[in-house]
């Protein structure tokens, strides 16, 4: 047993700190991956579409960078020690605002920077650090900025340029900035202050707050509907406003005049869920369509009997943009291949300098019978050897999310190492379906654990999986499943290994950010004194006694969504009892956007697994 940075022993010889290899020799592929020079899709200014923003780390730490398409120059925007990837580009791009926090805690201000560089300042003089809640710039330098703290709630102010911010929304429940219209003088807030924090309902207000239009299907928090902005039509004079429902089980589009008061109806007739964009010139609209993992691109114009197919490789698109020419600009990848931004022109758009992450194998897909339905797993197996092989099972963070055939480095890691991975899209995931997103409320984690298992037993008799080498692992709400379920399974896991977990479900929401006690309080029901015994069921503490499996955690000392001190509680009892773990705290928040810290805690990971499950065939 440990509690140290720094104590473990190194799998295969390679050095903790990250530093080059004895003799100047080739790090491994799965190193090569995290470090290889990665881009975001860049955003582009409204009215300077040659002028853009993108993230990149291409210095080691994900930073924000600023692009001229018209020149070509690219020039680093921010430069902090844990990174930066919040940033936003005024109209006219003529500046770029970008969230400033300390190390990770995700708590600061807005500042401001011309784009072709200069000094820094604050975007906002007069608002206090505060969690954000959205962020819109109109067209005047006019901004609308919401704000989120507990000691507050969420507020949303108007900033005029030269002028004192005013606030023009305040309440205790979740919100934020959805959109500014074209002409800056409405502003769409989704806000949940009937109570329901996973089904969000919608305002328009003007600029002094007074409101315009609601939209609610929640209904007052009777019905499990939620609704989404989009944005507003790009266009002069148009207020239409793009918005997401679930009127029919699935995330799709529709049409709200806010002004008119008119609703309109979209011919989108895709199974899972489909989020959309304008096409610049407002007259069509480009949906991204998830599902069952995999993801593509539709273009449709308002009135047509169907979209039309955009063409992307099989995969999954992680972001995509039109542009004023008609053109489709997309962030594509899979599984086996590194992510690259491409144009529907042909060829791709921004390809930064650098060796290239190597390919890793492709994902198949398993569809096994659960207790609430069939549950959809990717499965990546070692390119050579058979089964059964020991055998990761990677769960997502979320938890409302999903994994997809997409690249990812971590488990691409295990498989250089001889593990297969799977990877459980249980409920609550999204992309099939309202049902099966929502169904995981109340029995929170438990009802996670049931598809996990069930996917855990095919697993074992397919032949994929050795069952005396099982790991359980996963990062944020997947590191909560993953003490979860060390608790409540012993004897079905070998190892569990948690990032950034919840482990005392009561102290976590004790510390936590406003904005995830309410999703807690959705979630289970009440807060821990209403519902008691739902946080005792869904807390890992309450389990921690049975856990048997060799335990590794890692944390963030300045996280607010998975607070340290709840952590240490959990180790508490695990050293207690002198019960088999290790724990990495890092000096950062929710995760890590500095590469050699990743790879520093993929190379403890995979360490502390081969030291306690024996080496693979790798």
């Amino acid at each position: 047993m440990s509690d140290t940075e720094n104590d473990a022993s190194v799998a295969q010889g390679l050095p903790v700190d990250g530093g080059p290899l004895p003799g100047g020799a080739q790090p491994p592929a799965w190193e090569q991956r995290f470090r290889a020079p990665r881009v975001s899709l860049p955003d582009w200014a409204e009215d300077a579409p040659d002028r853009a923003l993108f993230v990149s780390n291409a210095t080691g730490t994900y930073e924000l960078y600023a692009w001229d398409r018209t020149s070509g120059r690219q020039r680093q925007v921010t430069d902090r020690p844990n990174g930066t990837t919040d940033g936003v580009l005024a109209p006219d791009g003529e500046a770029i605002w970008w969230f400033a926090d300390t190390d990770g805690d995700e708590f600061g201000v807005w500042m401001r920077q011309p784009f072709e560089g200069g000094a820094d300042e604050p975007a906002a003089p007069g608002l206090e650090p505060s969690y954000p809640a959205g962020l819109a710039i109109g067209r005047d330098g006019t901004a609308v900025i919401g704000r989120s703290t507990d000691e507050e709630g969420t507020t949303v102010h108007v900033v005029r340029p030269g002028a004192e911010p005013v606030e023009i929304y305040r309440h205790r429940e979740s919100a934020g900035v959805g959109d500014l219209s074209h002409d800056g003088t409405l502003i769409a807030i989704e806000h949940t202050e009937h109570g329901d924090a996973m089904h969000s309902a919608l305002r328009v207000v003007r600029l002094d707050g007074s409101t315009v239009a609601e939209l609610d299907d929640t209904e007052g928090g009777t019905k499990d509907l939620g609704l989404s902005v989009l944005g507003f039509a790009p266009v002069a004079g148009d207020h239409r406003l793009l918005v997401g429902h679930q009127r029919r089980g699935r995330w799709e589009p529709m049409i709200w005049d806010p002004v008119a008061g008119t609703l309109t109806d979209l011919a989108v007739d895709l199974p899972g869920d489909a989020g959309a964009e304008w096409y610049p010139d407002g007259s069509a609209l480009l949906l991204q369509h998830s599902f069952e993992a995999r993801s593509e691109l539709w273009r449709y114009e308002p009135g047509a009997p169907a979209p039309a197919r955009v063409e992307t490789p099989a995969g999954t698109v992680s972001g995509a943009t039109a542009r004023p020419d008609g053109t489709v600009e997309f962030l594509w990848s899979s599984a086996a291949q590194p992510p690259a931004v491409r144009s529907t022109s042909g060829g791709v758009v921004l390809d930064p300098p650098g060796a290239k992450a190597p390919a890793s194998v492709p994902v198949r897909d398993a569809w096994v019978e659960g207790p609430g339905g069939r549950v959809h797993a990717l499965v990546q197996t070692p390119a050579t050897g058979v089964g059964p092989f020991p055998t990761v099972f990677e769960i997502h963070g979320g938890p409302t999310w999903h994994d997809s055939d997409a690249f990812a480095s971590g488990p691409a890691a295990w498989v250089d190492h001889g593990f297969a991975v799977v990877r459980v899209n249980y409920r609550g995931s999204t992309g099939y379906g309202r049902a099966w997103t929502d169904a995981l409320k109340h029995r929170v984690g438990l009802i996670e654990l049931e598809d996990i298992a069930a996917v855990r037993d095919w697993a074992i008799t397919s032949g994929l999986a050795d069952p005396a080498r099982l790991v359980l692992a996963g990062g944020s709400w997947g590191g909560y499943l993953t003490l979860l379920g060390l608790g409540t399974q012993p004897d079905s896991w070998a190892l569990g290994l948690a990032a950034v977990p919840v482990a005392d479900y009561v102290t976590a929401y004790q510390d936590e950010m406003e904005a995830l006690k309410a999703m807690d309080r959705t979630l289970l029901g009440g807060t821990p004194e209403e519902v008691p015994e739902r946080f005792a069921a869904s807390s890992p503490l309450t389990y921690v006694d049975a856990v048997r499996a060799p335990v590794y955690i890692s944390a963030g000392v300045n996280d607010p969504r998975c607070p340290i001190r709840q952590v240490e509680n959990y180790v508490d009892r695990l050293a207690a009892r002198g019960a088999v773990h290790e724990v990495y705290r890092y000096d950062a928040g929710h995760g890590s956007l500095v590469v050699e810290e990743r790879i520093k805690q993929v190379r403890l990971e995979l360490d502390f697994a081969l030291r306690h499950l024996g080496r693979t065939g790798a």
